[in-house]
């Protein structure tokens, strides 16, 4: 089966996007690199972000692109190729990948999800803000420096406190149904 991704033009899609060996700390240890690899590609190819959060070995976010644009593809491959060019390699790389002059720092593939509605959204949204609680980097959301959670807060849409006391073994509320 030839997997299809989701090609909407304007539309808002929820990304998760992984190193490839997991057990790395690379996207906080070069957290400066990852946005200033986003913050160009953003300059050449326009998209709104919506959401975003930095882990330690991988990050969500929430785009909106333009009206005449469905190409996050070619976005994503250009924020992960120019992060990696920064990096040293020192990396483990299978044969396919050292065949195809490719680094080994990222997984291939990425989910990406197109969202449907505001509920849907807001789902993304919240799971995406509540993502490093759920991992136990911390025990409140606004806690996270790597998160837009803070333009969230100064904007006036959540408080401080938000996500606090919630079991973080109930995920219903955070976009994972």
């Amino acid at each position: 089966m030839q997997y299809r991704r989701a090609d909407v033009k304007g539309g808002t899609y929820f990304f998760t996007v992984n190193l490839a060996q997991r057990h790395l700390r690379l996207l906080l240890n070069h957290v400066e690199i990852l946005r200033a690899a986003v913050k160009t590609v953003k300059q050449r190819h326009p998209f709104h972000i919506d959401a975003f959060v930095v882990l330690p070995d991988h990050l969500h976010a929430i785009w909106t692109l333009p009206p005449d644009d469905a190409d996050f593809s070619t976005r994503w491959m250009l924020i992960k190729s120019g992060f990696s060019r920064h990096i040293t390699m020192n990396e483990r790389r299978n044969a396919s990948r050292i065949s195809k002059g490719e680094r080994g720092i990222w997984q291939r593939r990425y989910w990406e999800h197109l969202i449907r509605n505001e509920n849907d959204f807001e789902r993304h949204v919240d799971y995406i803000h509540y993502n490093p609680v759920k991992h136990g980097y911390i025990h409140q959301a606004s806690e996270w420096p790597y998160s837009s959670i803070h333009r969230y807060i100064k904007a006036g849409v959540i408080t401080n406190d938000w996500g606090c006391g919630v079991d973080s073994n109930d995920k219903s509320d955070y976009g994972e149904r």
